[in-house]
């Protein structure tokens, strides 16, 4: 029963982490599905990977509502938990990398816990009304309507306020609906060359450089979680991104000196990023948002609690201890 359970567990793992955005949830969620497994009679399960769909999106919608008032009251912005993309699995569909973006889940904030589990079936794995219908224990009819509501939410519209609709967290700033993020989103070759550039003009302090790479309505978002001193708002616009980002290469920079800081491009929830090492440890990954040749947005997660289990799946060292990264001027 083990080896048939490690067949299913990465697609499990994918669908915990595309509903709750953390991966030490999702891997919660797996090993408890584990457990319920195991405790199966041998051969009493027919399909095996429908019965472990079901239990993990119940467990994570239980845990999504538990979940939905800390999340309100999270200091600063809160981002997913960063995940080199090898530990998704197979993304072979724009649809497969659309919904594991940081951007993707920061608007799948936006949505009711049962929508987001009929969006995330639907929109990633493809699953049929009726197969959600059995998953979630609704109508097709009830399921249809939830997925509709949902396109509505993150497809359609904009930011949804300073301070979100009632009952969700919203970021001013986060204008862009999943519209717009799939048509404005760039090949992945001509990405890396943009991060390339943008990282180099960093380091080097080249602010025509960098000016000329950031788009004049980009948005950087950091999350601290409170644990680190971070910018609590998004930083918008060009001028302000500029000296935000030339702020905290220089903060960097002083911190790293005798070859201490190190820097590398991943390529992290299907889109490239910028890991900050400091003596080996992890620092700061940053997620760089490109279309049309710029720079449009920048997704910083400094959170500690976030970047243990990112250090191991990317084989890198535990993130380094809290530290003051520069607040925006």
């Amino acid at each position: 029963m083990i080896e048939e359970f490690e067949v299913h567990r990465p697609r499990m793992f994918g669908l915990a982490y595309r509903m709750l955005g953390s991966v030490t949830e999702a891997e919660d969620i797996v090993q408890d599905a584990y457990l319920r497994w195991s405790g199966t009679e041998p051969g009493s399960v027919s399909c095996p990977g429908a019965w472990l769909a079901k239990v993990v999106t119940n467990l994570c919608l239980n845990r999504l509502t538990a979940a939905r008032a800390t999340r309100e009251d999270y200091v600063g912005s809160w981002l997913p938990e960063p995940v080199p993309t090898g530990a998704l699995g197979p993304l072979e569909t724009a649809e497969q990398r659309d919904c594991v973006s940081m951007a993707f889940l920061v608007l799948m904030e936006r949505l009711t816990p049962a929508e987001r589990a009929v969006f995330v079936l639907r929109e990633a794995f493809g699953y049929g009304y009726r197969e959600i219908a059995e998953v979630l224990d609704l109508s097709e009819a009830g399921c249809r309507q939830l997925c509709r509501r949902a396109r509505q939410r993150v497809g359609e519209h904009g930011e949804p306020g300073e301070h979100g609709e009632p009952g969700e967290r919203g970021e001013p700033g986060e204008r862009r609906g999943l519209r717009e993020l799939r048509r404005f989103d760039a090949p992945g070759g001509q990405r890396r060359l943009i991060v390339e550039r943008f990282l180099k003009a960093a380091e080097n302090g080249d602010l025509e450089g960098l000016e000329r790479l950031l788009a004049a309505d980009v948005i950087a978002w950091a999350d601290g979680g409170g644990k680190v001193s971070a910018a609590r708002r998004p930083v918008l616009g060009r001028e302000k991104v500029l000296r935000y980002v030339a702020g905290l290469a220089a903060r960097f920079g002083a911190l790293g000196q005798d070859g201490r800081g190190e820097t590398r491009i991943v390529e992290v929830n299907g889109q490239d990023a910028i890991v900050m090492l400091l003596a080996g440890q992890v620092f700061t990954v940053s997620v760089v948002e490109v279309a049309g040749g710029e720079v449009v947005g920048l997704r910083s997660v400094a959170n500690p609690d976030k970047l243990s289990r990112f250090a191991e799946l990317a084989g890198l060292a535990e993130p380094v201890e809290p530290v003051e990264p520069v607040e925006p001027a």
